[in-house]
């Protein structure tokens, strides 16, 4: 049995690998997704709840789906009640693929150094189509707007695109140097492993988190989102090699014993053409594992550096940013559809790259017992 027809007789795996395929794909087409522009308030839009769809008319008769134009009146001091205009006199019917703000689909921009300018890799495909919108002056606000009157689904959308690929861009550069360096450490042995070690050792007493926040504190005021999060992963990926190296150390030391590996020395083969062609690929299982297992690490240190206000800065939305409104007591309490959204993606989408990573494990490792 093939380690493919192990993985598809685990319902949890795939149910993992299927909510992280669809968190992936809206991300990338949030522009499309997204009904609104997620950095666009609304007009005395502030804090409204989620828009309540219709399906009835005034005369009780069923019709295509349609929304009141809603916006935001008195407040009283005394008891903190809000009031709701609702303009009952001009339903705006909800629509597909309808046309909206312009934007340019899989634009692409990256920031980088010297100067830190963003350099555009992809201009995009320009587009007006959404996937769904209201035509008329009501706005469908599906999880109501922020304090600023930006509609939350949108900017959920497009803070995923931070919050699902930092910890994807942090694995492709922390994994290839803990592979090397911990290669290179088993393979060599002696006093070029003791150093290796010893340095290792040095790294992972280094609390991560608190590394984390020091870093990010001393940080320029005026560097863009993008920037940061460029900064935010290569922070966060060169302190969590250590751990990976170390582990393929101790495999490395096991299978340079073998045989062919003997064999390829015999010939005279390159020791480091070895490492990289004989010695390394035998360790993929455990890499695949171990960077989907890795990868909601980064997630939540980007969570945990936004919330606490070091990370993703306002106005550019991320699922830890969008959650430091949790701070706010008032908010928790009255407008709880700010704070419930973004806390439920990041738990979904840590328990789906947990539970694919051991579906992943228990496929590809020959000895598990399906049962």
């Amino acid at each position: 049995m093939t380690w493919w027809q192990r993985f598809k007789k685990n319902p949890l795996a795939k149910l993992g690998a299927m909510i992280l395929l669809i968190f992936y794909l809206t991300a990338i087409a949030a522009d499309f997704v997204a009904p609104y522009d997620p950095y666009v308030s609304q007009v005395n839009g502030s804090l409204l709840p989620p828009t309540q769809i219709h399906w009835f008319n005034e005369s009780g008769q069923l019709t295509t789906p349609f929304v009141y134009p809603t916006t935001q009146g008195k407040t009283d001091l005394e008891t903190g009640d809000r009031q709701m205009i609702v303009d009952k006199t001009k339903p705006s019917p909800i629509r597909l693929f309808t046309s909206g703000p312009q934007y340019n689909l899989f634009r692409l921009s990256l920031p980088l150094p010297p100067k830190w300018e963003e350099v555009e890799v992809f201009s995009g495909i320009p587009m007006t189509l959404h996937l769904f919108g209201a035509d008329g002056e009501g706005k469908i606000n599906l999880l109501g707007t922020d304090d600023q009157g930006r509609d939350q689904f949108s900017r959920l959308l497009h803070g995923a695109r931070i919050s699902l690929f930092i910890g994807i861009v942090g694995v492709a550069i922390s994994f290839p140097i803990g592979l090397f360096i911990g290669g290179i450490s088993g393979y060599f042995a002696g006093w070029t492993d003791s150093i290796i070690m010893r340095l290792v050792e040095v790294i992972m007493t280094i609390p991560s988190i608190y590394l984390l926040i020091a870093l990010a504190a001393v940080l320029p005021a005026n560097l863009t989102s993008a920037q940061r999060f460029l900064l935010i992963i290569v922070i966060t990926s060169l302190i969590r090699w250590a751990g990976l190296a170390r582990v393929i150390r101790g495999q490395v030391l096991s299978i340079k014993e073998r045989e062919y590996i003997q064999a390829a020395r015999a010939m005279g083969g390159n020791s480091f053409y070895i490492i990289l062609r004989h010695v390394l690929p035998q360790t993929a299982t455990y890499i695949i594992i171990a960077a989907t297992l890795s990868i909601p690490g980064f997630i939540e240190a980007e969570a945990v550096l936004s919330l606490i206000g070091l990370g993703i800065q306002q106005p550019d939305p991320s699922w830890g940013n969008m959650l430091s409104l949790a701070s706010n007591a008032s908010i928790l309490v009255l407008q709880p559809w700010l704070i419930w959204p973004p806390a439920i993606l990041i738990i979904a989408t840590v328990l789906a790259f947990n539970i694919l990573g051991d579906g992943l494990r228990d496929a590809l490792d020959p000895r598990s017992v399906q049962r």
